[in-house]
């Protein structure tokens, strides 16, 4: 595969999620780029774009120990793009993952080997 169809993956690296997309990947030998919001860093417009393409709602995770975490007040405030934004971009680890991003833009949330064998066929 050529570095113009290198997948991105995004997420943090000690989760367990991310170590079983990244495996699987591995062993397709696909090639990809990891991108780990703690090291690597998250911006306002990259954020935006997973925003745009994928709506607020899904990439917030609210299943996950860092949204339990959370007073209800501070949940409570979390009803817009806006405010779900600003605490992901203050939170990254309350962002649901992985989220493998293809070379146009199309993006995959979640891991299931059935959804990555397609989004890798049709996308590499």
């Amino acid at each position: 595969m050529t570095s113009e169809n290198t997948l991105t993956m995004y997420g943090i690296k000690n989760c367990d999620t991310i170590k079983k997309a990244r495996k699987y990947l591995e062993a397709n030998n696909t090639d990809y780029r990891f991108h780990d919001y703690r090291a690597d860093g998250l911006d306002a417009a990259l954020l935006g774009q997973f925003i745009a393409v994928l709506g607020w709602e899904p990439l917030l995770n609210t299943r996950g120990t860092t949204w339990r975490k959370l007073d209800e007040a501070t949940r409570e405030t979390v009803n817009n793009a806006a405010a779900a934004q600003e605490l992901m971009l203050a939170m990254p680890a309350i962002i649901k993952r992985p989220l493998l991003c293809a070379p146009d833009g199309s993006m995959l949330l979640g891991f299931s080997e059935a959804t990555y064998q397609q989004f890798i066929q049709e996308k590499c």
